[in-house]
């Protein structure tokens, strides 16, 4: 005879948690497609009712980033008047997240197996994709990030040759943030799994906890408040490193608790699947491959060419490496919402292949493009409008005035390319969303990584080269091609429809989640 085990008490408050998740999501949980009225008018209120539950507590998590990103920029500047500690924190965080960009783009199709799965009524399959992203995620930190920590300087001192406070300071900042990346890609992979079980409020509760957490060290650590050491820097990587914990410990508790224990298996889903594995590396390593080109293509811009394009016209590099790193956390403002939403698309688009419905996943779809696009036209008004006021903001007080000019009116240039491109990203998130949840993932990883290197380096030193003049104008150029480019290029992929005949649920090859049931007993029960 077997009983459940008996719930312990940080078991019944993380049920509470997802108790009071669900009461509050009943009011805006869709019914299902299936039962769902024909009716123009019905399937219209029922696709805003859908996207608004999945897409708005999205959103918001990726607006509680953007804001945490920004008061971590405003914390540092008040470090000293020099603009060096915000080119630092940016280059050495840029440099972490392209290492660890393999690793989160490839688990982020978790998502998209957990969703399918979901629509095609096997819930309980998702939690092993959820386990082996784990695995997978650990793996690659101890073997990829560990070891690439001791070779962080030497990459900066070539990139930044002369420059000895700038690397020293990125390049302490990039090795707290590798050695403390763990955090960082096991939350994720929880996050996802949250994500394609429809369940993002879970996600949004984890991320405004590691934020808060993040900020209120940033005060201790950076400062030195509250009996602390004054860390500067340091205590900016290390604040960090603790708020991505935090953000994993919220979500994983829940994915282990009784309830799911029961409902989805995820506690006898420890163990490695080697077709799960091979799932997730199968339709995973494109986005993968896809997340660390495009990260390098943007680290390269960033920390390369458009210092490279300020010293073409006589500046001082660090000057244009700050300014665009400024104009970079507005861009943030706009596409990490966009983000939200696709990775609610994602999720969408994922249940509706699963339940053998592209239909739904095409107007799922639509109903995000109108949306994402609607809001990125109106941040580039506001980039061109308000340009100077939103540069400024991010220039210690104490800069000389001449200097704070300078810096203001390279940052607005910036802006105005950045506005430029803001509709065309819109594009590109969204139907590259699209596209991963059917599971779609090659032809879009290919086309990224040919035209970001076409572009971004292309045509960014051709312009340096042959128009210095435009000084580093020219790789944000470049920049602006690319993404106009991509938008293109997804929209008519997408809407060129193969993904359709696409699917990531094989009944006849469903994956072993517990190959050692006749050896092991089952972690969720005890014999009595």
């Amino acid at each position: 005879m077997s009983e459940v085990h008996e719930p312990t008490s940080v078991d019944r408050s993380v049920e509470s948690l997802d108790a009071d998740l669900d009461q509050a999501e009943q009011t805006t949980q869709p019914v299902d497609e299936r039962e769902l009225n024909t009716a123009p008018s019905a399937e219209g209120d029922h696709a805003l009712s859908e996207m608004l539950a999945i897409a708005l507590p999205s959103v918001a998590t990726m607006a509680s980033y953007t804001v945490m990103q920004f008061v971590d920029k405003l914390m540092v500047k008040e470090i000293g008047p020099e603009p060096v500690y915000v080119s630092a924190q940016s280059n050495g965080g840029m440099m972490a997240w392209m290492m660890m960009s393999f690793v989160l783009g490839m688990t982020g199709v978790i998502n998209s197996f957990v969703s399918q799965n979901l629509g095609a009524d096997k819930p309980e399959r998702g939690a092993a994709y959820a386990w082996n992203g784990l695995w997978v995620g650990a793996v690659y930190w101890a073997l990829i990030l560990v070891p690439a920590a001791f070779f962080v300087p030497d990459l900066f001192s070539r990139i930044h040759s002369g420059e000895t406070m700038l690397i020293e300071l990125e390049s302490n900042y990039a090795t707290i943030m590798l050695f403390g990346g763990l955090g960082t890609i096991i939350s994720r992979c929880v996050h996802h799994y949250f994500y394609g079980m429809h369940r993002p409020k879970v996600v949004l509760v984890s991320a405004l906890c590691g934020n808060a957490t993040n900020i209120f060290l940033n005060y201790v650590l950076i400062f030195g408040n509250l009996g602390a050491p004054k860390l500067g820097l340091t205590g900016a990587g290390i604040a960090t490193v603790i708020g991505g914990f935090v953000e994993f410990l919220i979500p994983m508790a829940l994915f282990l608790s009784p309830r799911y224990a029961i409902q989805y298996g995820t506690r006898k889903a420890w163990r490695l699947s080697v077709a799960c594995i091979k799932g997730l590396f199968k339709v995973g390593f494109a986005p993968g491959l896809m997340f660390v080109n495009e990260m390098a293509c943007w680290a390269a811009l960033m920390a390369w060419l458009v210092p490279m394009g300020g010293e073409a016209i006589g500046d001082d590099p660090v000057w244009h490496n700050t300014t665009g790193w400024i104009a970079l956390q507005y861009m943030h403002l706009s596409f990490m919402p966009a983000v939200g939403l696709s990775i609610a698309t994602q999720a969408m688009v994922g249940k509706a292949m699963g339940m053998k419905r592209p239909d739904i996943a095409l107007e799922r779809t639509k109903l995000a493009l109108k949306i994402t696009m609607g809001y990125m036209a109106l941040c580039a008004l506001v980039f061109v409008v308000f340009r100077g006021p939103l540069i400024g903001f991010f220039i210690n007080s104490d800069t000389p005035p001449e200097l704070r000019e300078k810096l203001i009116a390279i940052g607005s240039s910036v802006m105005i390319a950045a506005a430029v491109f803001q509709i065309f990203d819109a594009m590109a998130i969204t139907t590259s969303a699209a596209l991963r949840g059917a599971g779609d993932t090659i032809w879009p990883g290919v086309a990224t990584i040919v035209l970001s290197w076409v572009c971004i380096p292309g045509v960014g030193l051709a312009l340096i080269h042959w128009m210095p003049q435009l000084g580093s104008m020219g790789p944000w150029i470049g920049a602006s091609l690319y993404i106009i480019a991509l938008g293109i290029a997804l929209s008519i992929r997408f809407l060129g429809g193969k993904w359709k005949t696409m699917s990531l649920v094989e009944a006849d090859q469903e994956p072993d989640l517990d190959p050692f049931d006749d050896v092991l007993p089952d972690p969720t029960l005890t014999s009595g």
